[in-house]
């Protein structure tokens, strides 16, 4: 039986701040897209009613703050699974678990929110659970539907390596016939 391969050293702690600080920005710019698209269709809708408001105050601040609960869930190696199978059932059980973190941190979220306007707990998710049931559970339906395309690309990403599929993306279509590490060319 031969040894396990040692794990690559971690980089400098400057690069992993650096590579962090980037990730929260993209994805709280991800957010701040998809829930602001949501946003403006509420508001178109409220606007037909005579009822006008401006949510992207509201966008930016909860796109930020469900950005850092995700970091908080790749630290905490949230829906972390087998990663020999297809893609398809990692990315979904991964969008899942972290569904059920945010949904259960946007709960706490909202009961913190309410003490700071005098509220009990129960006065909290009456907000969420009651008249605006609807509402909270197009959210999630929602919030799933943004998290699978993260993860997936995630996990492809994961699977091409290192910065290969932002490569692809963005400066090279043809990274991906660049030659691997440890193995003939892709």
């Amino acid at each position: 039986m031969e040894p396990a391969a040692a794990p690559p050293p971690k980089p400098p702690w400057r690069r992993r701040a650096i590579d962090e600080a980037l990730e929260i920005g993209v994805l709280t710019a991800y957010l701040f897209i998809t829930i602001g698209a949501v946003n403006v269709m509420k508001a178109a809708v409220l606007h037909d009613h005579g009822v006008h408001v401006a949510y992207w105050g509201v966008a930016i601040v909860k796109a930020a703050l469900l950005a850092k609960f995700v970091l908080l869930g790749k630290a905490l190696k949230v829906g972390e699974h087998n990663k020999n199978s297809p893609l398809i059932w990692p990315t979904l059980h991964k969008a899942f678990a972290f569904l059920v973190l945010l949904f259960v941190l946007t709960v706490l979220e909202e009961i913190v929110t309410g003490w700071f306007h005098h509220m009990t707990v129960a006065e909290s998710m009456a907000e969420l659970f009651g008249m605006r049931l609807p509402e909270t559970l197009a959210g999630v339906l929602v919030l799933l539907l943004v998290l699978i395309p993260y993860f997936a690309f995630e996990m492809l990403a994961e699977t091409l390596g290192e910065g290969r599929l932002v490569r692809m993306f963005l400066t090279d279509r043809h990274a991906f016939h660049e030659t691997r590490p440890g193995g003939p060319p892709a």
